[in-house]
């Protein structure tokens, strides 16, 4: 079974709604101190559970929602990564969660790139943010070679009102013209 919507390919990675074979790789993530210090902390299964169907739930009710990131060249789940915007969100978000043995390899930028790509040509968003905890120095370096850039302070929904983030981001057209070829 697999949450209804597209797959994406990078060179190294795939990237495709969540299917019940990822339920074990997001428990890893969850169950990491280190991967879920940022995204609400360890949890226990019961609550990943509630968490990884609400993600897959959101294909099916609006349309978009993280991807399930797998490497191409073993299959294994490695992460999510992609647009996301629950009820009282900050704006329309591009998040990257990765399990800690895949991180300094590039996976969030790749992935990321092709999500936001898809978010800017496919959902027609105009802009794209990534809600970062200040003391989250890995994921604003990850925003920064995005091309995103500070926007200041942002304030989540309940249940996480009370945990300070920073709102990074940038236009569709700052985005494209990132990689559009200069001329000369």
């Amino acid at each position: 079974m697999q949450a209804p919507g597209p797959t994406l390919h990078t060179a190294r990675l795939t990237l495709r709604p969540m299917a019940l074979e990822d339920f074990e790789g997001f428990v890893s993530l969850m169950s990491d101190e280190e991967s879920a210090r940022f995204i609400g902390g360890v949890q226990p299964r019961s609550v990943v559970w509630r968490g990884f169907t609400g993600m897959a739930g959101a294909w099916a009710v609006q349309g978009f929602s993280m991807f399930s990131v797998l490497e191409r060249s073993t299959g294994r789940w490695v992460g999510r990564v992609g647009p996301w915007r629950p009820e009282g969100w900050p704006g329309p978000e591009v998040g990257w969660s990765l399990l800690r043995e895949t991180w300094g390899r590039g996976y969030a930028v790749e992935a990321a790139t092709a999500a936001i790509d898809w978010a800017f040509d496919h959902l027609g968003w105009t802009e794209v943010i990534h809600s970062i905890t200040p003391a989250n120095v890995a994921s604003q370096q990850v925003a920064r070679r995005l091309g995103s850039t500070l926007r200041g302070p942002g304030a989540l929904p309940a249940p996480f009102e009370a945990t300070p983030i920073e709102l990074w981001g940038q236009t569709r057209e700052a985005w494209r013209a990132r990689s559009a070829p200069s001329g000369g």
